[in-house]
């Protein structure tokens, strides 16, 4: 078996993808086995629930260059993803979704630019097949929305397929964040950066991981990891009802002065006097809601709880370096593992 440490190392998050692992797995091998060079493929079970591990396992012990990470429950996709990338030690570390969507076949593409000294290359989507008018709709909206509102250029039309340098790789296993917004993070660490366009495919079996709520999670995640701009917004709408309020006790003084029987059945009224206190509840309501979303993101962090819990890995002899001075410690492959 070789023994040389890999060039290339795919990682990829796996969840309940028992129709597709094997035909991604073969893809990725025959993408990469023509460069001629060593690499290794890192699959993450996050929490499976259908025969994905079995499989998983088969296919490990079919080639030693698959190799697994099991989560003791589900983590989430952008915590699968942080582990792979904990775990990989190849000098290139390319993430890419198992669902076929993004295809393999783009990845000797990514790493031709890394040849070019570019230290992260990421996937553009030029074409999405297969996708509903409201999911791109909402996609590009909240590209360009968050590009607006931060100070980091995140890429517009991009998602998590990328190849990452070790320099980068190394940068981000600092980054201990639970709120995760990955392509985020690799915008912020800086780098050489540039993009390939490619065509994402339609789903070919399965269903998406990501409904409406999951996504509306993440575009949450991802503007609170990069912006204080909800924080403000509620600052602004603050004075800019009080503004309207002042104008409109203003208003009234005057008209009272002018004509008070006129003003009388127009301001005495119980429905206008309602109205106004349901707006401005609302708005305390929405700005204490914008606070707590900020509030339950720190107490996340103050915990200082694991990101993920391995119970196994497979292929895998070390755990992974995370911390500045990249210490290692090696384990058994059975024990549990906490990052």
């Amino acid at each position: 078996m070789d023994t040389q440490p890999p060039t290339f190392s795919v990682v990829a998050p796996v969840y309940n993808e028992e129709q597709l692992i094997a035909e991604f797995c073969r893809r990725v091998i025959a993408a990469l086995e023509p460069l001629g060079e060593p690499f290794e493929l890192i699959l993450v079970n996050d929490g499976c629930r259908d025969r994905s591990p079995d499989i998983m396992r088969e296919l490990h012990q079919r080639d030693p260059r698959i190799k697994v990470i099991n989560f003791s429950r589900n983590f989430g996709h952008q915590i699968a993803i942080t582990a792979g990338t904990d775990y990989a030690t190849g000098r290139a570390v390319i993430v890419i979704d198992s669902d076929l969507q993004d295809p393999p076949e783009v990845i000797p593409d990514l790493i031709a630019r890394w040849r070019e000294g570019y230290q992260v290359v990421y996937g553009v989507r030029e074409e999405r097949q297969g996708e509903t008018w409201f999911k791109k709709t909402t996609a590009a909206i909240f590209y360009r929305l968050i590009v607006r509102i931060t100070n980091v250029n995140i890429p517009v039309d991009t998602g998590d397929f990328r190849l990452m340098d070790r320099k980068v790789v190394d940068a981000l296993k600092r980054m201990r964040e639970h709120h995760r917004f990955m392509r985020g993070l690799s915008a912020w660490v800086g780098f050489r950066q540039t993009g390939v366009l490619y065509c994402r495919h339609a789903r070919a079996a399965g269903t998406t991981k990501y409904p409406l709520r999951k996504m509306l999670r993440f575009a949450l995640d991802g503007i609170t990891s990069f912006s204080y701009l909800p924080l403000q917004l509620a600052t602004y709408v603050g004075f800019i009802v009080a503004a309207i309020s002042i104008i409109f006790l203003f208003v009234v003084f005057v008209m009272r002065l002018s004509n008070p029987a006129a003003t009388e059945p127009a301001f005495y009224g119980q429905a206008s006097t309602l109205a106004s206190v349901l707006f401005l509840g609302a708005v305390q309501l929405i700005s204490l809601g914008i606070i707590g979303e900020y509030v339950g993101r720190i107490y996340d962090e103050v915990k200082g709880r694991p990101l993920y819990i391995v119970a196994e890995t497979l292929g895998i002899a070390e755990t992974p370096a995370t911390s500045a001075d990249d210490v290692r410690t090696t384990h058994k492959e059975q024990s549990p593992v906490i990052k």
